[in-house]
C-alpha cells in the first residue's frame, strides 16, 4: 500500500503563491492517476485537481482553474500542486491521493495522509 506525505503548506497573503508536494513511498505511483483535494473548516472535502498516470491529462475544479497547476515526476514518485493568486477561500487542509477520473471529478481510492495546511490571509 502506498503511503503519501504532503508538504509545502503555510501562511501566505492573498495573491501569493505556494507549491505543495506529495511524496509517495511503499510502491510506485506511476501506474495511478493522482489528485489533490482540500477540506476547509466546517466543509466537506472537495476535489481540486487531477492528473493522469503519464501527466499528459489534467483536470481542475472551476474554483482553481487558471490559478493552480498540478504536475508529477514519476521518477521521484512525487506529485505537485503549484498554487498562484491565492485567495482567502483557498484556506484548507490539502491532501493528495491515488484517484480515478470520474468525469466531473476524480474519485480517491487510497488511504489519506495527514495533509498540509494552507492559510491565506486577506
Amino acid at each position: 500500500q502506498v503511503q503519501l506525505v504532503e508538504s509545502g503548506g503555510g501562511l501566505v497573503q492573498a495573491g501569493g503563491s505556494l507549491r505543495l508536494s506529495c511524496a509517495a513511498s511503499g510502491r510506485t505511483i506511476s501506474r495511478d492517476g493522482m489528485a489533490w483535494y482540500r477540506q476547509a473548516p466546517g466543509k466537506e472535502r472537495e476535489f481540486v485537481a487531477g492528473i493522469s498516470r503519464s501527466g499528459i491529462s489534467t483536470a481542475y475544479a472551476d474554483s482553481v482553474k487558471g490559478r493552480f497547476t498540478i504536475s508529477r515526476d514519476n521518477a521521484k514518485n512525487t506529485v505537485y500542486l503549484q498554487m498562484n493568486s491565492l485567495k482567502p477561500e483557498d484556506t484548507a487542509i490539502y491532501n493528495c491521493n491515488t484517484a480515478v477520473n470520474g468525469g466531473s471529478s476524480w474519485l480517491p481510492f487510497g488511504s489519506w495522509g495527514q495533509g498540509t495546511q494552507v492559510t491565506v490571509s486577506s
